[in-house]
């Protein structure tokens, strides 16, 4: 984490950083975040609540609700805990005209630039400006927007140029800090980078692009693990799994891992789905169990019950077991369960 933060830095070297620790910290749990990237200059999430809680594990530093307040009520925690708030639409800014603060705000103007999720339309981002510079418990007035296509800039429907020349046009002459850049931004568009990044997958060792994480100099800071619990030895005709979906075109001898789709492993991830036993390269056949996987152990000359296996992490990067399951990086590490039993490691 901390280095994947001094990458995002060493992107944008005179912007802020604003580390996004959103979903439990994409699945890498809310406390290990603050301290991974305890160097940032602020945390961004969605959560009033663990919003709250940064702030009563000892973060001093700006934290800011990326999609603002849900309601009201919100905003007396707000108030006390001194946390900044996205405002994008007009029933947050009516309810932040008509709340009775004892304590000033930073808000952040969220501008709809093209995503069209969350965000007021630039054409009346002054007129919203305007209202809540009025409001006096307001404090500073921050403009934010979003990029859909920020790994793919030439996308036709939606060119990154565009939606940055819509943000300018918006801001333009409105005093106040501007953020921009998400992941893919920060990595592979530095003119983007203002007073303020915000960061997210690539800080846990995702990438958002096609280019791999490791080409931009990412580490994973998730390694899924567990070992042979297992082993059969079948003939060609025979089946694996429920369904019998894969069928042995020959003799091979068939590795039980102890992981599942309720530790998190994505259970639509097909045959072929690589995995590392023993150190060996190798790949997952049959259908993903509740608790378990079957692997293809015949490669690996070494394997035996209790060989250590490596789902996605340390040496099999998990945007390839996603691409695999279909899916993206982000998805996996916020799926890890429960049940699952972290270990954690100061490797600096």
């Amino acid at each position: 984490m901390r280095h994947n933060l001094r990458v995002a830095k060493n992107c944008a070297p005179h912007s802020r950083i604003l580390a996004v620790v959103k979903a439990n910290a994409y699945g890498h749990g809310l406390e290990r975040g603050m301290r991974g990237f305890a160097e940032a200059d602020g945390l961004g999430l969605i959560e009033v609540d663990n919003a709250a809680r940064l702030r009563q594990l000892g973060w001093q530093k700006r934290i800011l609700l990326l999609e603002g307040f849900f309601d009201a009520d919100d905003l007396q925690t707000i108030a006390v805990h001194q946390i900044d708030t996205v405002v994008h639409c007009v029933e947050q800014l009516q309810m932040l005209e008509q709340a009775s603060l004892n304590a000033k705000l930073d808000v952040h103007l969220k501008i709809n630039s093209g995503m069209n999720r969350l965000g007021f339309m630039p054409a009346v981002c002054r007129d919203i400006y305007q209202r809540l510079r009025a409001i006096p418990a307001v404090r500073n007035i921050s403009f934010i927007t979003h990029f859909a296509n920020a790994e793919n800039a030439a996308n036709a429907n939606l060119p990154l140029s565009e939606q940055l020349q819509r943000f300018q046009t918006a801001t333009q002459g409105l005093p106040g800090d501007r953020c921009l850049s998400n992941s893919a931004a920060d990595l592979m568009h530095p003119e983007c980078a203002a007073d303020w990044v915000r960061p997210g997958v690539m800080l846990y060792g995702g990438t958002p692009a096609d280019t791999s994480a490791a080409a931009f100099g990412l580490q994973p800071a998730m390694t899924l693990s567990s070992e042979i619990i297992g082993i059969q030895h079948i003939a060609a005709g025979d089946a694996v799994g429920y369904g019998s979906s894969f069928v042995a075109s020959g003799p091979m001898t068939i590795g039980v891992v102890a992981c599942g789709y309720a530790d998190g492993y994505p259970r639509h991830a097909p045959s072929g789905t690589p995995v590392i036993v023993d150190g060996v390269r190798t790949q997952m056949v049959g259908r993903v169990s509740m608790d378990m996987i079957t692997v293809d152990l015949t490669p690996v000359a070494t394997a035996g019950v209790g060989s250590p296996v490596i789902l996605w992490g340390q040496g099999l990067p998990i945007d390839e077991v996603a691409n695999a399951a279909g899916t993206v990086g982000y998805e996996l590490m916020c799926a890890i369960a429960p049940r699952v039993r972290i270990v954690e490691s100061e490797n600096v």
